[in-house]
């Protein structure tokens, strides 16, 4: 029970990752709200790219709670492309929602992660530290992600704010078996064993859930500015 009354609110929460995160925090005692921009039994609407609605479920949560110790970004788009074929509105919706979605978030949550000295805990990508082919939007948001979960976690340390990332490889959710569907023609398979682990398979969401847990935790109160890297040894090199 390592989140016996604390107060938790999760990004993304309707599927996944964000999913097996509000299960896995609850089973351990937490109070978790969890926002989506899909329906959910028990999770509300927030669209992470509108600050109106950022707002306004942030405040729910913090009054229901009655305040706030962690906050779990996971919301997350992606879809695969070539390069050539990257059209702005592509380009900016993966920047909308992975990038400055979170640090929207992100400042909601500050005011109420100072007065309980709470945590940060974001879901990232290796694809924010491995170039990837027909990805390079996806990559893009995400190394912007975590260079900005790092600057934050220097910044926010005098405050007593932790802030932490997950860096996923490959798991088994929609986002990641829909990613391939917007490409374009012939690609060229050369270089996606390169992407590969030297673990078989996809990842089940909570063992991501499970990494996030972690951070969250006070097992990981020495830790800031930490980038989690959870891939089944895709990064070995």
């Amino acid at each position: 029970m390592r989140f016996e009354n604390k107060r938790v609110f999760v990004t993304g929460a309707a599927s996944g990752i964000g999913a097996a995160t509000v299960e896995l925090l609850r089973a351990e005692g937490a109070r978790v709200f969890g926002v989506d921009v899909s329906d959910a039994p028990g999770i509300h609407f927030c669209d992470v790219t509108d600050g109106a609605t950022i707002t306004a479920a942030m405040e729910q949560a913090v009054s229901e709670m009655g305040g706030l110790d962690v906050l779990v970004n996971v919301a997350g788009v992606n879809w695969f492309s070539k390069v050539e074929d990257i059209t702005l509105d592509l380009w900016q919706k993966h920047l909308d929602v992975n990038l400055t979605g979170p640090m929207l978030v992100t400042q909601a949550a500050i005011p109420h992660l100072r007065a309980s000295k709470g945590n940060i805990v974001t879901v990232a990508s290796i694809s924010g530290i491995q170039g990837q082919p027909y990805n390079s939007s996806y990559c893009a948001s995400k190394a912007g992600l975590l260079l900005f979960m790092k600057a934050i976690a220097v910044e926010l340390a005098v405050d007593g704010i932790r802030v932490n990332c997950v860096c996923p490889g490959g798991v088994d959710t929609a986002m990641s078996t829909n990613a391939l569907s917007n490409i374009k023609g012939e690609i060229d398979f050369g270089h996606f064993p390169k992407m590969m682990g030297v673990l078989p398979g996809m990842m089940p969401p909570v063992k991501i859930a499970e990494a996030i847990a972690f951070l969250a935790s006070d097992a990981a109160s020495s830790t800031t500015g930490a980038s989690l890297v959870v891939d089944n040894g895709t990064l070995w090199q």
